[in-house]
């Protein structure tokens, strides 16, 4: 009830302001002081996994790395040199290789579906990489854009409308701030960047283009070329997207945002490429890694010792999971728009150990211990609203028993294995439990690669 003006007038002013401040929006001031004081959205923490798409001309050599443009010019290495003179003429440039960026059988429906097939939650696509070739047609980019040559389409508006048309997936873009090899980043860096003539006209321009084009809900930003936050304007770039950008309430970003940035501003941490702590740290953090262990973009010339199996993806979600970060996990398509095989296989694998597991990775949180030091190859997750705690297991032990050493349980303590009905049986240790598994055949196992106990009434 609120006390009468004449009554109580100060009181009663207090109480409107309070109201009024409540119902305003906060304005972020270009700082990092006041953009890391931003909260993290929810949705993202609870996401937890989702699916890092590298595509661009480098899709067509598809040779080596995504870095082949800078290794075959810049630092001249002998397989990316070899391979050049092999197969091309000796007046072939790097620009050629866009007319065979051809997409022809991109289809961002179908691509849209094999991420939803795979349980993902977001996924980020490569708007620009260092070769500056952008997948829209900015404006900002002419001549050197998907919609000018090549597929001659919007790459990034197809697949922005598809996953906006999946209620299970939100939209986040990658955008590279510098280029290997524009002039005007060049003349900047060799003015050790007291000019600002490259992020004015061409970097900035693009972010800004992106955001109110498509509207990302993560915008993942990479390649400082060692210039500093103050040269690439990154707070008050920032402070536009949080205050008045139309993914304002929603946005999450990363920490790369200039250099000595990483893992120390944003609004969660990358730190590294493939990076896992292997702990809880006090600050929202992604593991961006790709199945492909040598490149990021397609390679004709990847093995299959090269990919990760499927049992060293789920491990690698579980414990990322277990110490509080994101998943981001990298596909490359390739030139003519496929997600080859297998890709695709590991995705819907994945898909197929989260319909069984997924309670024990969406919408958790860090438990007091991420794993378990006695009996390896355990890790925890819990939900705090219900206090379950979940302990995922990576190898089926032959002698039918799983030992968790930390959780402290009771009498009324019940455990299962998600995807079987019934509860399982289970004796109390001195510190722990020892729990008995189903005897199950390979028809009978919930799922292949990894397994879960929920505990309920424990601590």
């Amino acid at each position: 009830m609120v006390p009468s003006q004449s009554k109580y007038p100060i009181a009663a002013l207090l109480l409107l302001f309070s109201v009024f401040i409540g119902s305003c929006r906060c304005q972020y001031q270009p700082t990092w002081e006041s953009i890391d004081s931003r909260p993290l959205p929810e949705w993202y923490d609870q996401a937890k996994f989702g699916i890092f798409v590298h595509w661009g001309v480098f899709s067509v050599p598809s040779f080596g790395s995504e870095w082949f443009w800078w290794y075959w010019k810049n630092q001249k290495l002998t397989p990316y040199v070899d391979f050049m003179r092999q197969n091309y003429p000796p007046d072939f440039q790097y620009a050629d290789f866009a007319p065979q960026f051809t997409a022809e059988f991109f289809n961002a429906k179908q691509w849209t579906e094999i991420f939803a097939a795979s349980g993902a939650k977001y996924v980020v696509l490569t708007t620009k990489h260092h070769e500056g070739f952008t997948l829209w047609g900015s404006k900002y980019s002419w001549n050197w854009n998907a919609v000018d040559v090549g597929p001659q389409r919007d790459l990034v508006g197809e697949v922005a409308d598809a996953i906006r048309a999946n209620s299970a997936l939100r939209l986040g873009l990658y955008h590279s701030l510098f280029e290997w090899f524009h002039p005007l980043f060049l003349q900047d860096a060799a003015n050790v960047f007291k000019t600002r003539e490259f992020p004015m006209t061409k970097s900035l321009p693009e972010l800004y283009e992106i955001v109110n084009k498509y509207q990302p809900e993560v915008l993942w930003s990479d390649g400082d070329g060692n210039a500093p936050d103050t040269y690439w304007n990154s707070t008050g770039f920032l402070a536009w997207l949080y205050n008045e950008s139309p993914v304002r309430k929603t946005v999450v970003t990363n920490d790369r945002w200039g250099l000595n940035s990483m893992c120390k501003h944003g609004g969660y941490y990358t730190c590294t490429d493939r990076y896992n702590p292997g702990h809880l740290l006090n600050h929202k953090w992604e593991n961006c890694m790709t199945i492909d262990q040598k490149s990021w973009g397609y390679r004709r010339n990847a093995e299959l010792k090269d990919y990760l199996t499927i049992e060293q993806l789920v491990a690698t979600l579980v414990e990322t999971v277990s110490c509080g970060g994101n998943l981001l996990m990298n596909v490359g398509p390739t030139h003519d728009g496929r997600i080859a095989p297998i890709f695709e296989e590991r995705l819907r694998q994945m898909g197929q150990w989260l319909s069984v597991n997924g309670e024990a990775i969406y919408n958790t949180s860090a438990w007091r211990a991420q794993n378990d030091t006695i009996f390896p190859g355990v890790w925890y997750t819990w939900k705090p609203e219900t206090k379950d705690i979940y302990a995922v297991f990576l190898q089926w032990p032959t002698k039918g028993t799983v030992n968790l050493n930390v959780p402290v349980v009771f009498n009324n303590t019940e455990v299962v294995l998600l995807g079987y009905a019934q509860p399982l049986k289970w004796i109390a240790l001195k510190t722990g439990l020892t729990v008995y598994l189903p005897t199950l055949s390979v028809s009978q196992m919930p799922c292949f690669w990894a397994w879960t106990l929920k505990l309920t009434g424990a601590n």
